[in-house]
């Protein structure tokens, strides 16, 4: 059996679990969210916690019980928490500034770069060179950091670029003179 399948998830008070068919819904204080299940795969709600089990022991259902699983829980800790991912901006003159609800990104280019939220995510800046990206759906949160960090990728020379908090950039020698 999978090991993160095999976990039931406790459900916190103030959170709702309902299975209806192929969909599960959370609902808490943050919010709701829905998620479509395998046929392959059972959730049941038992009181306070949730058990997924699944049909076979072949390695596709092994794969999809575990899947569930996580998706579950991140949806419980969504509505109950909701989920963060930082930016650092890090070059000369790079900087980030909130201009209603989307983000002006002045990176180098000749231009500044607007970009708008995706549904369920929120920009905030702390400061010129931090921003946070928070949302209650995992998936939304970490594809809006990528697409904000796809606009200026840090590059292996000076390290210069958008990175996410806390990642190392390996850095390449430059030239040598000979």
């Amino acid at each position: 059996m999978s090991r993160v399948g095999r976990k039931p998830i406790v459900v916190p008070p103030g959170v709702e679990v309902a299975v209806d068919g192929s969909e599960c819904r959370v609902k808490g204080p943050k919010g709701q969210l829905t998620q479509e299940i395998h046929n392959d795969v059972r959730v049941s709600v038992d009181g306070g916690e949730v058990v997924v089990t699944r049909a076979s022991d072949q390695p596709e259902h092994r794969a999809l019980h575990g899947l569930t699983r996580a998706l579950i829980q991140n949806m419980v800790i969504g509505v109950t928490d909701g989920f963060r991912k930082s930016l650092e901006l890090q070059g000369t003159g790079y900087r980030a500034q909130l201009q209603g609800s989307s983000l002006l990104l002045n990176v180098g280019f000749s231009h500044p770069v607007e970009m708008k939220p995706i549904d369920g995510a929120t920009f905030e800046v702390e400061t010129p060179t931090l921003l946070h990206i928070s949302g209650v759906d995992k998936q939304v949160v970490g594809q809006q950091a990528a697409l904000v960090r796809r606009v200026r990728p840090p590059e292996p020379y000076h390290g210069k670029g958008i990175r996410y908090r806390g990642e190392q950039i390996r850095l390449k020698a430059g030239k040598s003179r000979a």
